[in-house]
Formats: structure tokens, sequence, C-alpha cells
């Protein structure tokens, strides 16, 4: 059970820096958008995660 949730953590971390890195490069804003979409429902679903835990 630990296994997973470290999983599903460093997934998610790994998801956030990538679009991250994505915002840095030229973009339409059509493509903006989007990433700064999953870029937010990942650091909700991170969020909610760590709350899990506690």
């Amino acid at each position: 059970m630990i296994d997973e949730k470290l999983a599903r953590r460093r997934a998610h971390e790994n998801n956030i820096a990538r679009y991250r890195r994505l915002l840095q490069t030229r973009l339409s804003d059509v493509e903006r958008h989007f990433i700064e979409s999953r870029l937010a429902e990942e650091q909700t679903a991170l969020s909610m995660l760590a709350l899990a835990q506690s």
C-alpha cells in the first residue's frame, strides 16, 4: 500500500515537473491552456494524496 502511494506521488510530481518544463517552451494559446489545466489537475491530485496520508 505504501509503495503504491509513493509511486502515485512520484508520478504526480514527475507530471508536474514535465508540465512546468513545457510551459517554458513556445506554445499556442490552446496548448498553453491545456497544459495549465493539466498542471492544475496534477497539483490538486498531489494535494489530495497528501491529505489522504495525513
